[in-house]
């Protein structure tokens, strides 16, 4: 099967999956928001898509306050056995419904990071683009091993 195909696959299971960040902190002096409270553990489960590799599915959950005044948010996460070629897929749900995709590439080193807008400030007019509680769907492609098949 060629990647093309694949990755349509790949994104058309992602799709049917249902329409939360692994690791997606805001640093405090970077202009960021929190994207994901420290204290929360992500939902993780992997899809096989054939012998060798699968589609892992990481669920988590940020909030928004509504006095923000920070302008960015950030996805970002290290995956150990990602697959060459394969972009990280990004999905953010506000009362699920999708209110954000994106696709970021992953680095030799395994890492990879997603930057967005929660705020606009432009000539003294202020446009919240995010504000409120949502959940955010993570897929990478990676190799399977016997530990994480489902």
């Amino acid at each position: 099967m060629n990647k093309f195909i694949l990755f349509s696959s790949i994104l058309a299971l992602t799709i049917l999956l249902s329409f939360s960040i692994d690791s997606a902190f805001a640093h405090p002096h970077s202009g960021n928001i929190l994207i994901n409270n420290p204290t929360h553990e992500p939902q993780t489960e992997i899809i096989p898509i054939n012998s060798m590799i699968g589609l892992e599915k990481s669920t988590v959950f940020f909030h928004v306050p509504t006095g923000n005044t920070l302008p960015w948010g950030y996805v970002e996460g290290k995956v150990a056995n990602h697959v060459e070629g394969y972009p990280v897929i990004i999905q953010i749900f506000k009362n699920n419904y999708a209110v954000h995709f994106a696709q970021t590439d992953i680095g030799e080193n395994g890492v990879y990071e997603y930057k967005f807008r929660i705020l606009n400030s432009e000539k003294n007019h202020t446009t919240k683009i995010f504000e409120g509680d949502y959940s955010v769907k993570i897929f990478k492609v990676v190799y399977l091993n016997q530990e994480n098949l489902i």
